[in-house]
């Protein structure tokens, strides 16, 4: 995969503009994953819901024997931008533990609500394993 990234424009931070993916390999599509538990049990707090949703999609990936550095999109779906905002720092610190230092492009979108009320964060993720 090769990252988009112009060298006139300014580098965005926690994300990339594009990729492009010219190897045969197979895709991964997951379901918005959210930050309920195995029990379905949501944490109080926008960060630790987004660290166990992203622990969520690291699980996943992991069925498919893929692994973070294979995202190639990401869409965030927020209830609060004020509740994000406050939680940057929880929430770098969980990109950190489960991500590490990719960063695909990504869509972030503030939206009303979430099927589940205690839901603030829902995040859907598209991968591409190479083929070897």
């Amino acid at each position: 995969m090769r990252i988009l990234q112009p060298t006139d424009w300014s580098k965005p931070r926690g994300f990339s503009h594009g990729v492009v993916v010219e190897v045969p390999g197979r895709w991964i599509v997951l379901a918005g994953q959210t930050g309920g538990d195995e029990k379905g049990e949501y944490l109080p707090d926008m960060a630790g819901q987004v660290g166990t949703a992203l622990k969520r999609i690291v699980r996943l990936l992991a069925e498919a024997g893929a692994g973070p550095e294979h995202i190639v999109r990401l869409t965030w779906y927020l209830t609060s931008r004020s509740e994000y905002e406050a939680a940057g720092s929880g929430i770098g610190a969980a990109w950190r533990e489960t991500l590490g230092k990719n960063f695909p492009p990504s869509t972030l979108l503030y939206i009303d609500g979430l099927v589940d009320i205690r839901a603030k964060a829902e995040i859907e993720v598209t991968a591409f394993v190479p083929d070897k």
